[in-house]
């Protein structure tokens, strides 16, 4: 049983910085892709970042390119991500997210296996 925890999330001003991390626990480990993804207030799931493979493909949302950095550790099986210059508009739930199968999409949720249940991240101006 895969288990995914996330930390970090806390109340931050407009502008300042967060890092955010997931541990996964449980089989199966080895993971192809990591990624987060968010939730606002009344909003549907959305994605923010995910890294995969070998080669270490990342991709970001648009909304964030530039703002943040995804980054893992394949022998300690975890995930983080570096939150620079935040807005009112990253104020969200965000999840952490794990799949073994490699995919061209990783932006898609239904392609994770497995997401944890959220660490709250509250930007305010």
């Amino acid at each position: 049983q895969v288990r995914l925890v996330e930390s970090g999330g806390q109340l931050v001003q407009v502008g300042g910085s967060l890092r955010l991390s997931c541990a996964a626990s449980g089989r199966p480990s080895n993971f192809d892709t990591m990624g987060w993804f968010r939730q606002p207030p009344g909003k549907e799931r959305e994605f923010v970042a995910s890294m995969s493979g070998p080669d270490i493909w990342t991709r970001y949302a648009e909304s964030v390119e530039g703002r943040f950095t995804i980054s893992r550790d394949t022998v300690a099986n975890t995930v983080t991500l570096q939150m620079n210059n935040l807005k009112s508009e990253d104020t969200a739930v965000y999840f952490c997210a794990a799949g073994s199968r490699a995919s061209d999409y990783p932006e898609i949720a239904g392609y994770y296996e497995y997401f944890g249940l959220g660490t709250q991240v509250t930007v305010s101006s």
